[in-house]
């Protein structure tokens, strides 16, 4: 310390006799504060922290909240679970980050919360309980007043409206009409009506298209019910109530039909719902291809019992295919470039309840035929479950959908944002073909449709993928070793 506080009064001074009268006033002044500095504590003051919606894929932006696995009041270590969260793909456990005291519930369960919204607080000890408990009232409200705001302002417009619209609007349109045409307009029925009744029809007022006078106007005239069997009037009656959603905007919607109900869309839905519409701003093309399945259904006969699955088998031939044609497994996201995939992912479109899901079979070329099987079988059961992770569904470079097991002879699948192809195979059935020496034969045959992005897949690259997948299915040897 001395040596330290010598060595800074030599540098501040270098006469010798003002280094032994000014050394003790010196290191008193400086040295304390310095070491002040390294031994103050610092005290952490106790804290509430707020626990947030997490971001469980790229294109999640909000969260549904289906279970608190935790309870107001419990104790919490860092590393435990405390909610189960539905993500736009999957449901996964929300693990907290410190120790402390689950204090307030924010969201509770079922409800939604955007993605960084708080949905819950944990206290650091018992005594901020009451504190955050407080805290969590405050953004419930502040939500509240946030949703509550609006509606008076729309309710101070429609009078604003409405006091100008009746006087002005309505008079001169009247006027012009009866003063404009001199001769009297009505249907042919109307006069047929009048005379009848015995109606003048010149003092009977038109509430037709241009005042023209309807059989309902000369009934009402006449004092006469309309009856809903006389077929003119209900034809007249028609323009009458067609022109009263024009006149009012608000009761432009349609009428809901009878029996109807409103179903919200579920996390998922609302996800699949963007990425289709997030596809129509790529140019795509179509192209379709017959394929022989006689080799391939006799191998799958054979490898069945050993638990391989027709899905693995389609996905395993795409795989191999896509090897020789890499550019099928590009990617373009931004439309300026194009990404070559190292990885041949392929993501094989999935039905669950409530939603659709691609779980993917990373590196598919480099997997035997059986473990490959095995993993599908794993990805299916993990999205029934809603327990996908994130890498699991949303890694994929080529799409495969496969409606055949139920039937569907062909169809067009939409492209997933983000990659360059998706795979649509049909059912395999008998057909009659002619082979080369001209003789009829009857083999099983499926339909391949495949959906390019065109911004890096041309017709000929398309083409020549459909050839080499197509030799692949019908000498499906190569798929096994």
């Amino acid at each position: 310390m001395n040596a330290h506080s010598t060595s800074i009064i030599s540098m501040a001074s270098p006469s010798p006799s003002l280094r032994t009268s000014t050394s003790l006033p010196f290191s008193t002044l400086i040295l304390p504060r310095t070491s002040s500095l390294r031994r103050r504590p610092f005290k952490i003051q106790a804290k509430i922290r707020e626990i947030f919606m997490p971001a469980l894929s790229s294109t999640m932006t909000e969260g549904k909240i289906v279970s608190w696995i935790k309870s107001e009041g419990d104790t919490l270590s860092k590393g435990d679970s405390v909610v189960v969260v539905e993500s736009d793909k999957a449901d996964m456990d929300v693990e907290t980050f410190y120790d402390g005291i689950l204090a307030a519930i924010v969201v509770s369960e079922g409800e939604t919360a955007p993605v960084g919204a708080p949905i819950g607080l944990l206290a650091e000890t018992a005594e901020d309980i009451a504190e955050a408990q407080a805290k969590a009232k405050s953004v419930k409200s502040g939500s509240g007043s946030g949703s509550s705001s609006p509606p008076p302002e729309v309710p101070d417009t429609p009078p604003v409206i409405s006091s100008q619209s009746p006087s002005p609007p309505p008079p001169p349109p009247v006027k012009a009409v009866s003063d404009g045409p001199k001769k009297i307009t009505a249907t042919p029925q109307a006069k047929k009506l009048a005379k009848q009744h015995k109606i003048d029809i010149a003092s009977v007022n038109g509430t037709g298209p241009f005042g023209r006078i309807t059989p309902a106007d000369v009934e009402a005239a006449a004092g006469i019910v309309p009856s809903k069997s006389n077929a003119p009037s209900v034809v007249a009656s028609a323009p009458v109530a067609s022109e009263k959603p024009k006149a009012g905007s608000s009761s432009a919607a349609p009428a809901a039909l009878p029996g109807s109900s409103n179903v919200a869309f579920t996390t998922m839905q609302s996800a699949v719902a963007k990425n289709m519409v997030e596809s129509l701003s790529v140019p795509t093309f179509r192209v379709g291809y017959p394929v022989t399945t006689d080799a391939l259904d006799a191998l799958y006969e054979k490898v069945k019992p050993k638990g391989v699955t027709m899905t693995a088998i389609l996905a395993k031939a795409a795989a191999m295919a896509l090897v020789q044609h890499p550019v099928v497994n590009a990617t373009c996201k931004d439309g300026k470039n194009f990404h070559y995939n190292s990885n041949i992912n392929v993501a094989v479109a999935v039905a669950i309840n409530g939603g659709l899901i691609t779980p993917v079979l990373q590196d598919a070329d480099k997997l035997d035929l059986y473990l490959l099987s095995q993993k599908w079988k794993e990805l299916v059961a993990k999205a029934r479950s809603k327990q996908l992770q994130p890498h699991e569904y949303n890694s994929g470079t080529f799409t495969l959908s496969n409606l055949g097991m139920f039937g569907v002879d062909r169809f067009d699948a939409i492209l997933p944002p983000g990659q360059g192809a998706i795979m649509a195979v049909g059912a395999s059935k008998p057909t009659v073909l002619a082979d080369a020496d001209g003789f009829f034969r009857v083999k099983n045959k499926m339909l391949v449709n495949v959906t390019a992005d065109h911004r890096i897949i041309y017709g000929a690259d398309l083409a020549a993928f459909l050839q080499t997948f197509s030799k692949i299915i019908e000498n499906p040897e190569s798929l096994t070793l």
